[in-house]
């Protein structure tokens, strides 16, 4: 009995000096500033907007501008989706030919109702948004004004950053409105010069901040 006994106390004395032991870590770690790691579920990564559209939603997105039973004409808008400019594929009515008038300028507009309008809940879902607001329309440019120019109801410069942004990417990405070179000449009413703007790799990927490059035509 007394060899059973020794043996317990032995074990029980080694217990607490182990607990004894841990206590002192903890105090000094307490002591020296120290705070235990604790694991933090800060929850899931934010996500960011897709900017893709499936095929399916693509059809049905880009049939949204052509008149049913006509043959629609193909061009491609930009509209913002995470922060930068991204090209989305639209079709329009085709501009009919008639003598005397400029089937340009037709195009024109209707580039500019594709970005004036909510876009479609497909795109609006894949995080695409515009900055085009209406009442906004597009003529000619006047005698004087270099050749493909285009005149805007309101100033150019007037306009948000990122809604002449994609105006400005929009006309220079389609073969009926480009001035050629990645470039749009636009102008306002009045008598202020038409300008040519430049569609850069910098304001598609910062159109709300970085302005599109404006130079004398």
């Amino acid at each position: 009995m007394g060899t059973r006994r020794t043996t317990r106390t032995r074990r029980w004395r080694r217990g607490a000096g182990a607990l004894a032991g841990v206590a002192a870590v903890a105090a000094l770690a307490a002591g020296c500033g120290i705070r235990p790691t604790v694991p933090v579920d800060a929850g899931a990564a934010p996500s960011r907007m897709p900017c893709t559209l499936s095929d399916e939603d693509r059809t049905e997105a880009g049939a949204g501008g052509a008149a049913q039973g006509r043959q629609g004409l193909p061009v491609t808008v930009y509209l913002v989706c995470a922060s930068g400019l991204e090209p989305v594929r639209r079709t329009i009515e085709e501009a009919p030919v008639v003598k005397g008038r400029d089937s340009r300028v037709a195009v024109a507009g209707a580039l500019l109702g594709q970005l004036s309008v909510e876009p479609p809940a497909s795109e609006r879902q894949a995080g695409f948004v515009t900055y085009v607001e209406p009442p906004l329309s597009v003529s000619a440019g006047r005698e004087g004004d270099p050749a493909r120019a285009l005149r805007l109801s309101r100033q150019p410069d007037d306009l948000p950053p990122a809604a002449l942004s994609q105006l400005v990417c929009t006309y220079a990405g389609n073969a009926a409105t480009t001035a050629g070179g990645g470039s749009v000449v636009l102008g306002g009413p009045g008598d202020r010069p038409a300008r040519r703007y430049a569609c850069t790799e910098a304001v598609k990927e910062r159109p709300e901040s970085v302005a599109p490059t404006a130079e004398a035509s």
